[in-house]
């Protein structure tokens, strides 16, 4: 039996800031500033839905030599469908707004 969950409040929020430019690559620092999601909120987050093939992750060089390479995130088709389909609903029934 497959069990259907609502999104999550973080989830919604992640969704709608992957969704402001659903084709670019984003870093997760970038992404907590957006959704002020905590890394410890965000990351796991970011792990599961990648394993449910909504989001994409690889691993990008560092723009400046010494720096690590770092992880960037964006959203596949299957993600950026599901999003377009319950950010509008979500913003409606909660009263928030996903632009």
């Amino acid at each position: 039996m497959i069990r259907k969950r609502r999104p999550s409040k973080q989830m919604l929020s992640l969704l709608a800031a992957l969704m402001t430019e659903p084709s670019a690559w984003r870093h997760g620092y970038d992404l907590m500033k957006d959704t002020s999601l905590s890394s410890g909120t965000l990351y796991p987050l970011l792990m599961r839905m990648t394993k449910q093939g909504l989001v994409e992750a690889e691993w990008q060089e560092p723009a400046r030599l010494g720096r690590p390479a770092r992880h960037a995130y964006r959203l596949t088709a299957t993600g950026v469908a599901l999003a377009g389909s319950i950010l509008p609903q979500a913003g409606t029934a909660c009263g928030l707004s996903f632009a």
